[in-house]
């Protein structure tokens, strides 16, 4: 997830977020990975910090847009990239990201995460995870859609993320194509005289939920818990959908490429540690991969549960994703 701003995150794709040139002595560890992660309030400035403080190394994050632009660039690269490590794609781009051929195993031996679904890839290290979901206003939104169907009967506006750079707006292609299978096409038929704009990534999407602009954005459960945390505002709300809804487990790796191959295994490992597990809830929003021992935040007490959480494999996501994409570039056109 990314973090709430009543502002759109600037693009600063490209730009280094770090320190100046390490000293000689220090081995540098470059990281690629999405822009809000990297922002004022993300989690970026707290894991260099941390990291940097046990691994006598120079931490070096380079921005590359949304998740799936992130991927983008590094398929882009290549064997030139700089990236030791990319952290920020997520388990629908996971079939796309393997076949590369970028990206090595991981040292860890197995690890008990908490997520709601099983994991032991060899390759992709989960950092956090979260629900997508439609997020509104308590006090502007009386009634609320308990459905697609619903919400494609309504008046409302929504704003959502375009799946082709951005990892909720794929997410949401996958979450229909979850729930509706064969009737997805038809769903999003109905649901395009509700969308109002379709964004480049999430912080263009929430800002403009937050201006005003729309009714519901596409984000997550986890997203009401900023307000309460930020700005003591209980106004915000995730809509419960009687489909499900669907998770997104958001990964790291190391880059075959990598010349710090022992450092990005050490970054890895610390990035399952408390220390950076604890950062994940009050920083990135999302719930972490595995629970520091003081557990979560109180902000999250209240959220809303899925009763079902819908997931398809990363073989089964990279085989329909044109598909699904084709259903929703036909709906919009029309």
């Amino acid at each position: 997830m990314r973090l709430i701003s009543k502002f759109s995150a600037p693009m600063i794709a490209g730009i280094l977020v770090a320190t100046a040139v390490a000293a000689e002595d220090k081995p540098v560890l470059t990281i690629y990975t999405y822009d809000s992660f990297v922002a004022e309030w993300g989690p970026a400035n707290a894991v260099k910090a941390g990291f940097e403080a046990v691994c006598a190394c120079e931490v070096q994050f380079v921005v590359a847009g949304d998740a799936a632009a992130l991927l983008s660039r590094v398929l882009l690269e290549g064997a030139d990239t700089r990236a030791d490590i990319v952290l920020g794609l997520d388990n629908n781009l996971l079939a796309t990201a393997t076949a590369s051929g970028i990206f090595a195993d991981h040292a860890l031996g197995p690890q008990k995460y908490d997520l709601p679904v099983a994991w032991n890839d060899p390759v992709f290290v989960p950092f956090d995870w979260g629900y997508f979901a439609f997020v509104y206003d308590k006090t502007k939104t009386p009634d609320v859609p308990d459905s697609f169907a619903a919400l494609a009967a309504s008046d409302l506006k929504i704003v959502i993320e375009d799946p082709r750079s951005s990892t909720p707006g794929l997410g949401l292609l996958l979450w229909i194509k979850a729930a509706y299978g064969d009737r997805s096409a038809k769903i999003w038929k109905d649901l395009a005289d509700n969308i109002v704009t379709v964004t480049p990534g999430w912080s263009e999407a929430y800002g403009l939920f937050l201006s005003g602009e729309a009714d519901m954005v596409l984000s997550y459960t986890t997203s009401p818990a900023y307000h309460i945390f930020a700005e003591k505002d209980h106004t915000k709300a995730a809509a419960a959908f009687s489909e499900g809804h669907y998770l997104q487990v958001e990964v790291a790796a190391k880059t075959v490429t990598s010349h710090q191959g022992a450092l990005a295994d050490s970054f890895l490992a610390f990035m399952i540690s408390p220390a950076f597990q604890r950062l994940i809830p009050e920083t990135n929003w999302m719930y972490p991969a595995i629970t520091p021992p003081e557990g979560l935040p109180a902000e999250f007490t209240g959220l809303i549960n899925p009763q079902e959480a819908l997931i398809l494999s990363s073989a089964e996501a990279g085989a329909i994703r044109q598909e699904a994409t084709e259903e929703w570039r036909a709906a919009l056109s029309r």
